[in-house]
């Protein structure tokens, strides 16, 4: 039973990790809460079942799809609001993409009503396995599974290319990083979208298994303050870890207490975490 918990556990936080990979990038490069990544969430997720009940589009395979969109409206963001706001006192830029999730979360109510949408018959549906004596449900373990190989491959992209090497320089100085010639503009741009990317392929893993409302996304995004803050502002590795550690505490909390208890186990851990080490587990 408790390895079936764990296992669980693990799963779900493998999926947490790249939602939360996306809000680690923008608050760590750019010192800006994006107070709006639940609902960039929440458009990924309606963008998958668009493309599923209109073109039976299979999640995924529309996931490229759903990251490019997402990579866009981050771009949009960065450009339209983000770039007004970003030498101003940091709490206007919160306040600024506030007022962007209101607005994304409203027009998705005014075009999808409050009705829950579901994607169902996807290729690997909810059917189980049997491994070692654990019950695995596919469309779980395909979540999983694509989140870590995605949420690896942002980190490979930030360490191994010129790109990703632009945006640490300029997540450590930005003003250094403007005298070695880097287009710190461009940069923004990029870490914005690439953000969004995180959130629209973790949305399309996630729709075969989570109802989409407009207020469905919000509990992602708290969770991924929680990680974010767990595992170290701008953190990747940390951010990761942080997920997998909420994701067990989730799934044991739930089994140990009750399942309406297990996230206020997640925030007790992180409150006494803070209390500890007020930069994270894994911050300098």
């Amino acid at each position: 039973m408790l390895g079936q918990i764990l296992v669980n556990g693990l799963m779900t936080g493998f999926v947490y990790a790249l939602v939360a990979v996306g809000l680690t990038l923008t608050w760590g490069v750019m010192d800006v809460i994006n107070f709006s990544h639940g609902e960039f969430l929440l458009w990924g997720m309606y963008a998958a079942f668009g493309l599923w009940s209109v073109f039976t589009i299979d999640p995924l395979f529309a996931l490229p799809i759903c990251a490019v969109l997402i990579f866009i409206l981050g771009g949009l963001t960065y450009f339209g609001i983000i770039k007004r706001v970003l030498n101003a006192p940091g709490l206007t830029a919160l306040l600024a993409t506030f007022g962007l999730s209101m607005i994304l979360k409203n027009l998705a109510q005014f075009f999808f009503t409050a009705n829950y949408r579901n994607v169902t018959n996807t290729i690997f549906g909810n059917d189980t396995f049997r491994v070692l004596g654990l019950h695995i449900r596919q469309d779980y373990l395909v979540a999983a599974a694509g989140s870590l190989l995605l949420t690896i491959l942002v980190m490979l992209f930030i360490n191994k290319t010129k790109t990703g090497v632009a945006i640490k320089a300029t997540s450590i100085n930005r003003q250094t990083a403007q005298l070695m010639g880097i287009n710190t503009d461009k940069i923004f741009a990029i870490t914005f979208g690439l953000s969004g990317a995180c959130v629209g392929a973790a949305a399309a893993l996630m729709v075969s298994f989570t109802p989409i409302t407009p207020n469905s996304c919000t509990l992602y995004s708290i969770l991924a303050f929680v990680i974010v803050a767990l595992g170290g502002f701008g953190n990747i590795k940390g951010a990761l870890l942080a997920a997998l550690i909420v994701g067990v505490v989730e799934a044991l909390g739930g089994f140990w207490l009750d399942t309406t208890f297990k996230y206020a186990i997640v925030f007790a851990v992180y409150l006494i975490v803070m209390q500890i080490r007020p930069k994270g587990l894994f911050g300098w």
